[in-house]
């Protein structure tokens, strides 16, 4: 199953995945303004325009992602770009090759995607260093369906049990208007 869905995100970076905007929303940047730099993971970095955003604002920072195409993509643009971090291919389920602590764990659309929640958030409270921030975009399950990808109620309810404390939820649309939320979560 892994492989194939491996394959699947591989075959979308062949152009331009509609979720690689190449744009750092603000919020990341509202979020690296009013917090001091420490060390940062960007969990389903994609091609690194966020890890590009966090090292430029004094972060160190790495990031990893399920597709490896994504990741040499990523590690080009931190080379041109003159930043140093550390990228690599991973699993958010199992986030094998993450070492240390993290302050911020910023995640841009990859935990509402994720069949098996659970272990990422095992994985997640193992890397966040005590009071670090949780970081989050995702798109919310309509009132009339859970369907993937999406942050369904129940999701919500697995976080709170985490140890992981809600800071502050701001709700949206994408530009497809599916319903979204920006959530910061601090662990405790």
């Amino acid at each position: 199953m892994n492989f194939l869905r491996r394959l699947h995100f591989d075959l979308w970076y062949l152009g331009n995945p509609p979720w690689d905007s190449g744009v750092t929303p603000p919020e990341v940047f509202e979020f690296i303004q009013s917090h001091p730099a420490g060390r940062a993971l960007d969990i389903g970095c994609g091609t690194g325009t966020n890890v590009v955003a966090l090292v430029n604002a004094g972060w160190q920072a790495a990031g990893f992602d399920f597709s490896p195409r994504a990741i040499r993509i990523a590690k080009r643009k931190i080379k041109r770009a003159g930043a140093q971090a550390e990228l690599f291919t991973d699993d958010a389920t199992r986030m094998k090759k993450v070492k240390g602590q993290f302050d911020l764990a910023l995640d841009i659309g990859c935990f509402h995607g994720i069949p098996n929640k659970a272990d990422y958030l095992n994985h997640l409270k193992r890397v966040l260093a005590p009071n670090g921030f949780w970081l989050m975009y995702g798109f919310l399950a309509a009132a009339d369906s859970a369907a993937p990808p999406s942050v369904t109620p129940a999701d919500l309810k697995l976080i709170s049990e985490q140890n992981l404390a809600l800071v502050s939820r701001r709700d949206g649309f994408d530009g497809r208007e599916r319903p979204s939320a920006w959530f910061l979560y601090r662990k405790i």
